[in-house]
């Protein structure tokens, strides 16, 4: 299995970015998928989730400004961020639902103030 999220950088406080992550080695198309993300010395915290047949939920604090999308047909998983705040300074990293498999490579968001 091979995740690799992409598209990070550095933005201003109310600017807004796209991730993609780029999945192989297992049937994508059968998987749900979610984002997650973590601050160096803090819990990685699950973000947005979207089943195989597209249906999505979201944290609750980020509702609204992040949407999660998925390409079945490029085994891809997009998150729009929207209105970028400071605290969503994290990495953020793709995974199957709970997290089931090995940690792929995660993209930096740096929000600045």
């Amino acid at each position: 299995v091979q995740l690799q999220a992409s598209g990070g950088g550095l933005v201003q406080d109310g600017g807004s970015l796209t991730l993609s992550c780029a999945a192989s080695g297992f049937t994508f198309t059968s998987s749900p998928m979610s984002w997650y993300r973590q601050v160096p010395g803090k819990q990685r915290e699950w973000v947005a989730g979207i089943s195989e047949g597209g249906s999505k939920n979201y944290a609750d604090s980020l509702k609204g400004r992040f949407t999660i999308s998925r390409d079945n047909a490029k085994n891809m998983v997009y998150l729009q961020m929207n209105n970028l705040k400071p605290e969503d300074t994290a990495v953020y990293y793709c995974n199957g639902r709970g997290a089931i498999f090995a940690w792929g490579k995660g993209t930096l968001v740096t929000v600045s103030s």
